[in-house]
């Protein structure tokens, strides 16, 4: 399709030759060969009158028009999209949809996992496809980039429509043999004990457990930091260390590993945890099953 003389594919090749700054991953990303990329951006560089990406070395640099376009195409893809979601139907039993999340391992295991096996009956052909969050989430979320944004409440964009996904209790998970679960976990048990803590991203986030223990002027001796909750379990399993998790989460761990699982032995505040969209995508049917189904899914198991 063609408007005033640009064929109006070349903008998502624009797209994604910006955000990869490659041929052979842009060419990848939607699905081209490369020398079809490369075709691409001759064609886009022979519309609008500027090389958009230069080489330089063995990386590609995008030129001050180019930068300046980018905003604008992104738009335009966005508002697109938006045309195109709300304007058709959705049956999930037909739809080959490919919803894009951004969700921590915790809500892919405790989740999205047990939402993925329920499709394969409900909905055979709708892909999903999910990356960890990041200090960019919010952007990509704004830009169009991703679906849904799964993420506690002090993470999302202000800018962005958010509903509350549901509320999470923190638990305290060990080893199944270890002692101090033998009787009620005591609270002088609880801080004399080794414990695993959880950190994220680039920046090192301490997860919401960890931080609200460290809010109440409660400090742990802190023996191993993990970069992700799902390997807690190995991290805690033989040892007399203890962690921080989610309940929904350590439920689902204790059916695979030898985990106890106790309350936290003094009041902790609830994490509230939100799902988040792009505004343009507010009346989109598909986006609406999909948070249907994964709250079906976020019941304790």
């Amino acid at each position: 399709m063609r408007f005033k003389g640009l064929d109006l594919n070349l903008l998502v090749a624009f797209s994604c030759l910006m955000e990869t700054r490659s041929v052979s991953r842009a060419a990848e990303q939607v699905h081209l060969s490369q020398p079809a990329m490369s075709a691409a951006l001759s064609r886009l560089r022979e519309y609008f009158g500027d090389d958009l990406l230069v080489l330089q070395g063995k990386r590609m640099f995008p030129t001050a028009y180019a930068e300046s376009l980018l905003p604008m195409v992104q738009e335009t893809l966005r508002q697109v999209d938006a045309l195109i979601t709300t304007s058709t139907a959705f049956d999930p039993a037909t739809s080959q949809r490919t919803f894009r999340l951004i969700a921590s391992d915790y809500i892919t295991a405790a989740i999205i996992a047990p939402l993925s096996r329920r499709l394969a009956d409900i909905a055979p052909s709708i892909r999903l496809e999910s990356v960890l969050p990041s200090d960019g989430s919010s952007d990509l979320l704004a830009q169009g980039a991703f679906d849904l944004l799964i993420t506690p409440e002090d993470f999302i964009n202000p800018g962005q429509p958010a509903e509350l996904f549901f509320e999470e209790r923190h638990v305290v998970v060990g080893w199944d043999r270890n002692p101090l679960f033998a009787d009620v976990l005591t609270e002088e048990a609880l801080m004399q004990a080794s414990h695993v803590g959880v950190h994220m991203g680039n920046q090192r986030t301490s997860a919401f457990g960890d931080s609200m223990m460290e809010q109440l002027g409660r400090f742990r001796r802190m023996d191993v930091m993990a970069s992700s909750f799902t390997v807690v379990p190995w991290l805690v399993i033989e040892t007399g260390r203890l962690a921080l998790m989610h309940e929904r989460l350590a439920r689902r761990m204790a059916r695979m590993f030898p985990l106890a699982i106790a309350p936290i032995p003094f009041p902790f505040p609830m994490m509230r945890e939100m799902l988040q969209f792009n505004r343009a995508r507010a009346s989109d049917e598909g986006l609406k099953w999909l948070r249907n189904q994964l709250r079906h899914d976020s019941a304790l198991p």
